[in-house]
């Protein structure tokens, strides 16, 4: 017997010496892996601990509910230690000029060691820490973000209402308006059912503070002709679909939309409301509030600044090609403007008032083309185009453009189906 074991072993001796050798070598990896696993948790629960040993709370205020020096006191550091954590915080912010808003945190362990304090003040956050025992103070900006948003809508009342109450901020509702200055009155045009989209880039903090917005493109949809106008911005300035600027020899209005009105319209025979005659108007009268400021429509000239008769304060401008614009009944004039200054076209020449034969506060606005009054609102030659878009920037334009329209499109599609509110682009 034990002759035919021997013999049995000899002839497989080689299958199961390796057969033997691979389930030694699994147990060994088995075991190691094990002890490794079971090492790493010990570690990993070690680290845990320390954290949970070293985690130090933060505590954040504003100034309007606590002042510094108070949260700093209630957090148990001595008078001495609080004087001198203010007077470290004083040589990097000037702490005599806080504000209610501003916030703040305070950092102290668990055996009242004071570790930092971090004061936001606008865009600029300061701090004291403690290093060795030792108070470092420092100045760094707040982390500006960028985001890219649409919004669209439809007009009901007015236009600033409308966006207004859609969500968008009066700043860029304002520069809304501003790039279609030279082609669409909103004192005059806007009609209820008009439809509008806006395309901006916004920047904010991480706590969400709205730092500015640029607004890209817009576009805006008259109800009753269906036309639609388009405003890119590109290389400074905004340009239609065409590639033609914007930017017109004379703006639409000598006052920038603010939901103000035409109270009267250029005609040889209206009843004058003071005098009571019937006599000329040759201008229109736009009814503002007292202090709402009065553009040049045009680049050009002072020729008279100063009281004339019923116009009371009175400005008028001459321009290019025999043009001469009026403004009256001023409440006051615009910074430099005098006889013979300079005035670009948008800057403001003076500020509606009632001076003068006036009833109420207007701006009595005129033009002359060649020593004649014209219509303002009738002139057909009024929106030349300034310039188009360089040949060596054309391609450069209509790539941008197909971006552009891609993301007005699909904002204007959202509002026949529901109310439209602005719509972040990741």
């Amino acid at each position: 017997m034990k002759a035919k074991l021997v013999a049995f072993f000899r002839r497989h001796y080689r299958r199961y010496h390796d057969i033997l050798f691979y389930v030694l070598t699994l147990c060994v990896i088995a075991v190691s892996t094990f002890a490794a696993l079971h090492i790493s948790r010990v570690k990993d629960e070690m680290e845990r601990e320390n954290l949970r040993e070293r985690e130090i709370p933060v505590v954040e205020y504003t100034v309007k509910d606590k002042p510094i020096y108070v949260a700093l006191q209630e957090a148990g550091l001595s008078n001495q230690e609080v004087a001198q954590i203010v007077g470290k915080l004083g040589s990097v912010a000037d702490t005599r000029k806080l504000q209610k808003r501003d916030t703040y945190s305070i950092s102290v362990d668990s055996d009242n060691r004071f570790i930092l304090l971090l004061l936001t003040q606008g865009f600029k956050r300061y701090y004291v820490a403690n290093v060795d025992g030792a108070l470092v103070a420092g100045v760094s900006d707040v982390e500006i973000k960028t985001r890219i948003k649409t919004a669209a809508g439809k007009v009901q009342g007015s236009l600033f209402n409308s966006m207004l109450a859609k969500g968008l901020q009066v700043p860029l509702i304002l520069d809304f308006t501003d790039a279609f200055s030279w082609t669409v009155d909103f004192n005059t045009d806007t009609r209820n059912g008009d439809e509008y989209t806006a395309l901006w880039e916004e920047n904010y903090t991480a706590s969400g503070e709205i730092t500015s917005q640029d607004l890209l493109a817009a576009s805006y949809k008259g109800a009753e002709n269906g036309s639609t106008t388009y405003a890119f911005y590109f290389e400074d300035d905004f340009y239609d679909e065409t590639g033609k600027m914007s930017k017109k020899m004379f703006l639409k209005s000598p006052i920038s939309f603010r939901n103000y009105r035409i109270s009267s319209r250029f005609s040889y025979g209206r009843m004058h409301p003071i005098l009571k005659i019937r006599r000329p108007h040759l201008g229109i009268d736009y009814a503002a509030p007292t202090g709402t400021p009065v553009q040049a429509v045009a680049d050009g000239t002072v020729k008279f600044a100063g009281r004339k008769g019923g116009f009371g304060n009175f400005v008028e401008l001459r321009h290019a090609n025999g043009y001469t614009t009026m403004y009256g009944h001023l409440k006051s004039f615009g910074k430099g403007v005098k006889s013979g200054a300079k005035v670009k076209q948008g800057q403001t020449v003076g500020y509606v008032g009632s001076t003068g034969l006036s009833t109420g506060p207007h701006l009595d606005f005129r033009i002359k083309e060649k020593n004649k009054f014209v219509d303002f609102l009738k002139m057909k030659n009024r929106n030349s185009a300034v310039r188009d878009v360089p040949k060596d920037k054309r391609k450069e334009f209509e790539e941008l453009k197909v971006l552009y329209l891609k993301e007005l499109d699909a904002a204007g599609k959202a509002v026949s189906e529901k109310p439209a509110v602005p719509e972040e682009k990741a």
